[in-house]
């Protein structure tokens, strides 16, 4: 597994980052979101819906726990930030919900770990050096990022050469 890394100074650009994101994504992905709160998890997946197609405002389902938006590519957006336990997320049926024909989008997913695919892209969020900087750090897993591995790259770094060299910026094996 190979992490990428880069840097955003500020909502827009993690917001235009989850954009990149979800142009990459196909039906059966799972993208989870790891970080503090206020590190710009909702700020991701609502850029994400957005590279998906999504029109409609996606709003952070943390009451809700799962909100569903309808697109070519639909989006199921999961918060288990407020459960207790992990049978209350089968209870809530996420097995149905992964996989298949949606890109699934898990904010606080290192609390669910064991539930998940293991084929699967992490994105973590952590504070950078100044107030609104965030340090993204994208970790694929599996065997359909494989194939994708120079895309991810390239939309990490905003670029389009759609070759691996030089594209890994910041990459470290992990």
């Amino acid at each position: 597994m190979t992490t990428l890394r880069t840097t955003t100074s500020n909502a827009g650009e993690t917001h235009a980052l989850g954009q990149r994101l979800g142009a990459l994504l196909l039906a059966g992905d799972v993208v989870v979101l790891d970080g503090d709160l206020g590190t710009g998890k909702t700020v991701l997946a609502k850029g994400i819906a957005v590279g998906l197609g999504i029109t409609e405002p996606v709003v952070s389902p943390t009451f809700t726990v799962v909100r569903e938006y309808d697109a070519p590519t639909p989006l199921v957006h999961v918060d288990v930030y407020r459960l207790d336990h992990l049978q209350e997320l089968h209870d809530l049926g996420f097995d149905d919900l992964v996989g298949g024909e949606a890109v699934t989008v898990v904010e606080w997913g290192d609390r669910v770990s064991a539930a998940l695919p293991s084929d699967r892209l992490r994105v973590l969020l952590e504070p950078g050096d100044g107030d609104d900087d965030r340090v993204v750090s994208v970790d694929a897993a599996g065997m359909t990022w494989g194939d994708r591995r120079a895309a991810l790259a390239d939309a990490l770094t905003g670029s389009d050469s759609g070759s691996d060299s030089g594209s890994d910026f910041g990459a470290r094996d992990g």
